[in-house]
């Protein structure tokens, strides 16, 4: 594949191999374990029909994760990249998918999902400390500011940050697991009745698998690892099995100290194991812990979500200021600013809507789960591609960073294993998460209207595009 078209020479520095597997990780962590194990286990619980079966969704959760991680260990190894998935599109389908991937997450994806993250934040700090009738957009709005402007500070004070609060809410969550697992047995009672099935519940594993969203992040930080090619699999499946053993646990706790009857009545679960473990004073405790929460994974979020942005301006001339590269902050500063004016954008206009958070993670749905689907499926192309030409003798693609090296020696980079049933498998439960968040979010009626909105958001790329390729096939561009 040729170089993205309207690529920007000389836009700055580059991305150095800064970040530790521990610094991998905690960002992993970070992103996943979110205010999600705090709103969606009563979901769950309502869908299934024995505590077994509750686990058991908990548990393939995971291993689904698990399947999707190693296919982008292979991804991100073999074509390391600051762009992650960007790249990754560009290089099977061709640019024309790139842009529209980069175009979707610096316009719905990423965006959203840092507004959707600052509502949950300014909701729980609202019960802490209320700033009156808006006191949720307020603390939204505040927090993106806050973080954008800790990223742009650089990048070292950044992950610091992350790896501090990331530790602290395991931290928290342990003492919560252990405040349930260590409280007396919940009362029997006779459960509601499932509403499907006794076993296996689709609506219960989509909110499963939004729980577990986020560790798809990583493929941003192959550019800034240290050793990508092996780091990047360590990183990923060690943040993947440690996000599975904390949400297990948490989740036993929850069937200890409620039962799993307890878990479907709940409307706050976190909040009623608190208040059945250590009173009314667990719940503040709980509150600050999904304050923690919020702002690891707004932090973690708002550091990836610029690198795409980042990759957008290296490779089309409309787009070259983002792809400026601060040396001195070792971050994208540009491409942060303007992600954070667009995220507050989304604050402000998800403020007048009845809940703002479901608004958003209807706006970004759809895009989202379309585009891990094909990302999953590139990995058939790119193996594809690569065979080729080295049957051919051809020159084999060695990503190094921005620079296109090509070498005819073999890269050694991880393989993802039981191929090609692994990335089928993958493709096939994004295909089914496709279908089933779409469905969802057009049954909501706030959050249908956000659905469209991402969609249409979506479909404005495409003029975008044309945009883009005439400046880039105009003379004298640049």
């Amino acid at each position: 594949m040729n170089a993205p078209q309207g690529q920007a020479a000389g836009a700055g520095g580059q991305p150095r191999p800064t970040l530790s597997v521990f610094d991998a990780v905690a960002m992993i962590v970070g992103i996943v374990i979110g205010v999600g194990i705090f709103k969606a286990p009563a979901i769950v619980a309502g869908n299934v029909g024995s505590e077994a079966a509750f686990i058991g969704m908990w548990l393939a959760g995971g291993v689904i994760s698990l399947v999707g991680a190693l296919c982008y260990a292979e991804l991100g190894s073999a074509h390391p990249n600051a762009g992650g998935e960007y790249y990754f599109l560009s290089r099977a389908y061709g640019d024309w998918l790139g842009f529209l991937f980069a175009w979707a997450r610096m316009t719905v994806i990423q965006t959203g999902a840092i507004a959707a993250i600052a509502f949950v934040f300014g909701d729980y700090a609202s019960t802490l400390l209320s700033l009156g009738q808006y006191s949720s957009a307020l603390y939204a709005g505040l927090a993106v500011i806050a973080i954008t402007v800790l990223n742009v500070t650089g990048t070292a004070q950044s992950k610091w940050v992350q790896n501090a609060l990331t530790v602290a809410l395991a931290v928290a969550i342990l003492a919560v697991v252990v405040g349930g697992l260590t409280s007396p047995a919940a009362p029997a009672a006779v459960p509601e009745p499932a509403t499907s099935g006794t076993w296996f519940s689709g609506l219960a594993l989509i909110f499963v698998l939004l729980t577990y969203g986020g560790w798809n992040e990583a493929a941003y930080l192959t550019a800034e690892m240290r050793d990508t090619k092996r780091n990047i699999v360590r990183a990923l499946v060690i943040g993947i099995v440690v996000i599975t053993v904390l949400y297990l646990l948490l989740n036993l706790a929850y069937l200890k100290a409620l039962g799993l009857s307890g878990v479907q009545a709940s409307k706050a679960v976190a909040s009623d194991l608190m208040k059945a473990t250590w009173g009314e004073g667990g719940a503040w405790l709980l509150g600050v812990v999904v304050v923690s929460a919020a702002l690891t994974t707004l932090n973690a979020t708002v550091f990836t979500g610029a690198r795409t942005n980042y990759a957008l301006g290296r490779d089309f001339a409309i787009f070259r200021a983002l792809g400026r590269w601060n040396e001195g902050a070792a971050a994208p500063v540009n491409a942060l600013l303007t992600q954070g004016a667009i995220s507050l954008a989304l604050v402000v206009l998800a403020s007048s809507t009845p809940d703002g958070f479901q608004t958003m993670v209807a706006y970004t749905a759809p895009a989202f789960w379309l585009f891990f689907l094909l990302t999953g499926l590139s990995l058939l192309l790119l193996r594809r591609q690569r065979k080729e030409q080295e049957t051919s003798g051809g020159a084999v693609p060695l990503e190094k960073g921005p620079d296109r090296v090509w070498s005819t020696q073999e890269y050694d980079y991880f393989r993802v294993p039981f191929y090609p049933i692994t990335p089928l498998l993958f493709a096939a439960a994004c295909a089914y998460m496709l279908y089933s968040s779409f469905n969802y979010a057009m049954s909501l009626d706030p959050g249908s209207i956000g659905a469209m909105v991402g969609i249409a958001m979506l479909a404005s790329g495409l003029p975008v595009l044309m945009w883009a390729r005439r400046v880039a096939a105009s003379p004298g561009r640049g």
